[in-house]
């Protein structure tokens, strides 16, 4: 199974809200299946978005199934919630990147080469987690939107490694308030320096 029919079976089988369909349509549309995940770190190669999505998806569910966390959270979170948020929490990286050229030397032939690179070109400002809960809202609204809980999340999935000093004390208040958000950073992070590091 490829990432992309991996991430179609999982989102069709947890994600069963109004707009739902029409989110995913819009995926297909777009360059979710091709894209990085960034310029040059983690998942920096064609197809690593949707192979972060899914990485943070099943480290999600890992994390939340511990019964220590369980325990700690005291409650449980619908595998609809948990699709959601892992599967989408960074919708707002489609159709933002670019493929360009660059010279780059061959260290085995001490020859110049031009070399594709991927560069940034966000055509929508809006941050980072908040455009992803902007994407998401247009989509899935109504009996259909985002809870609080998986808004956060998505919002404050990058925790204190992303934001403003002012916006410091509100992540924290956020993962404090939200325990989705802490889970979904936690399993951001594992995704990203563990299993994706770029190094890997």
């Amino acid at each position: 199974m490829t990432p992309k029919e991996e991430f179609i079976s999982i989102y069709n089988e947890n994600i069963k809200r109004k707009g739902a369909d029409k989110l995913l349509e819009f995926l297909q549309k777009s360059d979710f299946f091709t894209a990085p995940s960034s310029t040059r770190y983690h998942g920096s190669h064609e197809g690593g978005l949707v192979e972060h999505s899914l990485n943070v998806y099943h480290c999600l569910r890992d994390y939340l199934s511990r019964p220590r966390v369980k325990e700690m959270y005291g409650m449980d979170f619908s595998e609809e919630s948990i699709a959601i948020v892992a599967l989408l929490h960074d919708i707002c990286k489609v159709n933002f990147y670019t493929t360009e050229m660059r010279n780059k030397k061959n260290d085995e032939t001490g020859q110049w080469e031009k070399v594709p690179f991927y560069t940034i070109n966000d055509t929508l400002p809006y941050g980072h987690g908040e455009k992803s809960v902007y994407i998401i809202s247009g989509y899935l609204f109504g009996e259909g939107r985002l809870t609080r809980d998986e808004a956060c999340a998505i919002r404050w999935h990058m925790g204190f490694s992303y934001g403003s000093i002012e916006e410091r004390g509100t992540i924290g208040k956020a993962l404090e308030m939200y325990p989705l958000a802490f889970a979904l950073h936690v399993a951001d992070m594992e995704a990203t320096y563990f299993l994706e590091g770029s190094s890997k």
